[in-house]
């Protein structure tokens, strides 16, 4: 996958912060938050890569198998190494099943009237599917799919395997059934990336983390002195909307 996280994780994320909205980074949105309203329970993932705070977090959206998945796919889009944690350790899926209860992942701030008929790219989304559906489906699609071909559902693969069928999907090699390879794709990792980046009040960047590693100073309510000083590095660290420092 060219130009993502598999073959270039710092060049990923120097471009990645950038394609993030500025809402999921600083912003705060009421449909953010975790409701009270009635979701699939769902059980924690056997991974040993996942860290001991995620064990805390009860997903309300995915259920177990989903939960798993979800793990191992975001664990390769953003993985730890020496300049930053991975997507696991910011909480990444802890964001993306708190998104699947607000208005966005059930499209209700889409138009969502037919026809649906798929054009050319400059039309944008043109598929029937809200996000919560393109998970759903999705998830199922692809773990299909790895057991007719590996014999193994995705999170049961090693991590080569895993990278090689999320470079497919990228690349819209494989048939999924009911979503496009390259859409469930294109949403998985652009919820990687808001999750990553957004501030923790959403979820994600466990820590500041994400925050600290890019130099961003978060929601502080004026930093224009240095907004000029172009190559100097934010003498301060970030803050979150919560008042959470790093």
């Amino acid at each position: 996958m060219s130009d993502t996280p598999l073959t270039s994780r710092r060049g990923f994320l120097r471009t990645a912060a950038v394609l993030v909205p500025a809402g999921a980074l600083a912003g705060c949105e009421r449909g953010s938050q975790p409701s009270s309203g009635t979701a699939q329970q769902g059980g924690q993932p056997e991974s040993a890569s996942a860290p001991q705070a995620q064990a805390a977090y009860k997903p309300r959206f995915f259920d177990a198998r989903e939960w798993a998945f979800l793990h191992a796919a975001v664990d390769r889009l953003i993985p730890a190494d020496s300049e930053g944690p991975g997507a696991l350790e910011a909480g990444v899926p802890e964001f993306i099943d708190r998104q699947m209860d607000t208005p966005y992942a059930h499209g209700a701030l889409w138009y969502m009237q037919g026809p649906f008929q798929q054009g050319v790219p400059e039309l944008g989304y043109q598929l029937k599917l809200v996000p919560r559906d393109i998970y759903r489906l999705g998830i199922a699609a692809v773990n299909a799919y790895c057991t007719k071909a590996y014999g193994k559902p995705f999170d049961a693969l090693d991590a080569s395997t895993r990278d090689a069928v999320l470079g497919a999907l990228e690349a819209g090699k494989v048939e999924l059934d009911g979503v496009p390879a390259s859409a469930f794709f294109g949403q998985l990792l652009q919820n990687t990336r808001e999750g990553y980046f957004c501030d923790p009040i959403h979820g994600g960047n466990k820590n500041l983390a994400a925050w600290k590693m890019i130099g961003f100073p978060g929601a502080r309510a004026d930093f224009m002195d240095f907004v000029n000083q172009n190559g100097k590095a934010y003498p301060y660290g970030p803050v979150s909307i919560s008042g959470e420092r790093a």
